[in-house]
């Protein structure tokens, strides 16, 4: 008899785990739909960048033996607006760089984080991207040589990085972020000497922003 009582005893207890457990997964379930029907009808809008200065400190294109080689070093200028009434951006890492023509040609720089942006905060970060004597690819070099006797440069500043969503006390899940900034340059004048001064920043350009 007392053997009988111990296993009635051990079912009753695992049917009680069983319903708490259903009950559990329940409200999660209710929490998330609850959470997302939230997302959806809010609809969270992209972050928007502004590249509102940069600085060409210095540009330098050698002949190597194997391939050019290509030295730069800019300051940027960048600013970035959430423009969600009921939406917070968490930006938990993100990368700054430059690139000529899709390629790559300064290190990556970081900026601290996280950072928090609420509704209609406005950030204005200003890194600045090296890249000592980066391997250009021999049409690149020339493509850039071609820019340069025109007395101008197109180049790209982009930013790769994580994002989340903050609503009420919700918070979504990562999200990648990539932004793309053109940034022109132009001759300062009749002198189109290639370095610190031969070349400034034209005008102020919207970036496109993909989440």
């Amino acid at each position: 008899m007392g053997k009988d009582c111990g296993n009635h005893g051990d079912d009753g207890f695992k049917r009680s785990c069983r319903r708490l457990l259903a009950i559990l997964l329940t409200l999660a379930l209710i929490a998330g739909v609850i959470a997302l029907i939230v997302y959806l009808v809010l609809r969270p809008t992209h972050p928007r960048f502004v590249l509102q200065d940069a600085n060409l400190q210095h540009l330098d294109l050698t002949n190597t033996t194997s391939a050019p080689l290509l030295s730069t070093v800019t300051q940027v200028t960048i600013a970035s607006r959430n423009p969600n009434a009921r939406v917070g951006v968490h930006y938990d890492r993100l990368d700054f760089y430059a690139s000529y023509k899709y390629q790559q040609v300064t290190l990556a720089s970081r900026l601290p984080a996280p950072i928090y942006q609420g509704h209609g905060d406005v950030d204005v970060w200003s890194p600045v991207l090296a890249g000592p004597n980066v391997p250009f690819a021999p049409f690149l070099a020339d493509a850039m040589r071609k820019d340069l006797a025109n007395g101008y440069i197109m180049m790209e500043v982009r930013i790769d990085g994580r994002v989340r969503w903050k609503v009420g006390s919700w918070t979504s899940g990562h999200y990648h972020i990539f932004v793309t900034c053109p940034a022109y340059f132009i001759s300062s004048g009749a002198n189109r000497v290639v370095g610190a001064h031969g070349l400034r920043f034209q005008t102020p350009t919207y970036c496109r922003v993909e989440v």
